[in-house]
């Protein structure tokens, strides 16, 4: 499985009453869907998959493999910092349908280099389904290094990385050291992650302009970087103020106020407001979006 383009970090709604909100999913998938959506990844970060329940981390992927039906890859977040629990989950994945896994590096307990090898690979030898690495040091207070990338690509079934440490010397020393495909997690690095070798980007953007962040990667691919360049210029201040607080805060403020999901978050994150949010809806009317 080759994961390129622009895959999206989807975002989990929740009703008023703090349950997934499953009929504001489904359009959100749907939107995906007839906007040029490359690949979906319920259940990561910005899915707020630290507090969803494992009952409702495997609904919201078996709900996204089911409405999706084939057309576009499902890579889902079944990460954890406990190697059992994540094991649980990447089976669970494989049962029913997805493409792929995401797997954020173990956070909190920092293993070692040997650590981190031996979690991927009792995972990637026990569940036959291509994993995609998830390197967010920003989140986990871990880094994987190049070394350990390329030790772990070794692995066949092993093939991508998610690459959120914000720098692109780490994409370039992975692509030195081994064949795997990289993906930005950073849209503001996407076009510069690209002119270096990677494949795409797992993007947090794309839950509100798929069809430019889809657009962006298939141009860069093709080497239109002109054409590219001008799309990551246009979006460039929404790069930025997508992250003016704690993703996926502003993102699903956003999503509010363009009339797709209420404005809710589970604690300890709340819902954006004050002086952020007025430069969030600055930006958004800047695209008019709103």
């Amino acid at each position: 499985m080759n994961f390129e383009g622009s895959y999206v970090a989807l975002v989990t709604p929740f009703t008023d009453k703090l349950e997934v909100d499953f009929d504001a999913y489904g359009r959100l998938i749907d939107f995906h869907l007839e906007n040029g959506t490359d690949g979906l990844v319920p259940c990561g970060c910005t899915g707020e998959a630290a507090t969803l329940s494992h009952a409702e981390q495997k609904g919201c992927i078996r709900f996204a493999v089911e409405r999706v039906a084939g057309r576009v890859p499902v890579v889902a977040g079944t990460g954890s910092n406990n190697t059992a629990e994540a094991l649980e989950l990447t089976r669970y994945a494989k049962e029913v349908g997805c493409n792929g896994a995401l797997l954020i590096t173990p956070y909190y307990n920092k293993p070692t280099p040997a650590g981190q090898i031996a979690h991927y690979t009792t995972i990637a030898d026990a569940v036959d389904i291509p994993i995609m690495l998830y390197n967010v040091p920003g989140r986990t207070g871990i880094k994987m290094t190049p070394d350990t990338i390329a030790t772990l690509a070794k692995i066949p079934n092993i093939v991508s990385v998610k690459e959120a440490s914000g720098s692109v010397d780490q994409v370039t020393e992975i692509l030195e050291r081994c064949d795997i495909t990289v993906l930005s997690g950073d849209d503001s690095l996407t076009l510069p992650m690209i002119s270096v070798g990677a494949k795409g980007v797992v993007s947090v953007a794309a839950n509100i302009v798929p069809s430019d962040v889809a657009a962006l990667c298939r141009l860069a691919g093709a080497d239109d970087f002109a054409q590219a360049r001008a799309i990551h210029y246009k979006l460039a201040r929404l790069f930025k103020v997508l992250f003016i607080e704690t993703n996926p805060m502003p993102v699903k403020a956003a999503l509010a106020r363009m009339g797709m999901i209420r404005n809710t978050l589970r604690l300890p994150l709340v819902p954006l407001t004050g002086k952020s949010l007025d430069v969030l809806d600055a930006v958004l009317r800047e695209l008019q979006l709103i």
